[in-house]
């Protein structure tokens, strides 16, 4: 089943930052400590905390369970887990001025190919097939100009591999191999929106 992951429609006044999963439990104490205290809930498959003055945060893994879900006392601490875990990552990232491929565990780079300017798609293919098939790739990760994946993943080389479910996109602007290891990790951070109260819900002095 080819489900694909898309970056949600944010309302105004909201934001989102990707946290690395050391870091979430110091990120829910500094919201704590700007918004006062929070209550934690399940929502939209992610976890979602609701502070003292109004202000939310919705956090989600950056793979589903799959079968492995975290461990952990609480939703915050399952969800720290569920991001520490091993998933193989094929990233395909790709703009006119370049593209960069990689097979990864986790974060850390397995194998990668990358160019300075975009080849022609069947081309690309090709360099996506031997990478991707030469290590384990659970999901895709793509990135860059969404046009330009497209026309890769279309290419019936690919046609075992686009099928296979995809991360959140990643804004790339130089999909180069310098860019592999941030986009590796980017890929393995816990997504936060961060949505602020409304005038109506601040507390009145």
């Amino acid at each position: 089943m080819d489900r694909r992951a898309s970056a949600p429609l944010q309302s105004p006044g909201s934001r989102t930052a990707l946290v690395a999963a050391a870091r979430l439990q110091g990120w829910v104490e500094r919201f704590a400590a700007s918004h006062g205290p929070v209550a934690e809930d399940l929502d939209d498959g992610g976890v979602l905390l609701r502070a003292a003055d109004g202000a939310t945060a919705l956090m989600r893994a950056p793979w589903p369970a799959d079968g492995r879900p975290g461990r952990g006392a609480t939703e915050v601490d399952r969800l720290a887990s569920l991001a520490t875990q091993e998933r193989g990552l094929g990233l395909l990232l790709v703009r006119k001025g370049g593209y960069a491929i990689a097979a990864a565990s986790g974060s850390t780079i397995l194998a990668s190919k990358s160019g300075n300017r975009f080849l022609e798609a069947k081309a690309t293919a090709e360099h996506t097939v031997r990478i991707f098939t030469e290590h384990r790739v659970e999901y895709l990760v793509p990135g860059g100009d969404r046009v330009l994946v497209e026309q890769v993943l279309a290419q019936p080389l690919l046609r075992n591999i686009a099928v296979r479910e995809r991360l959140a996109f990643l804004d790339v602007q130089a999909p180069k191999n310098a860019a592999l290891a941030k986009a590796a990790a980017d890929a393995c951070a816990i997504r936060i929106t961060v949505t602020d109260p409304t005038r109506e819900q601040q507390p009145r002095n």
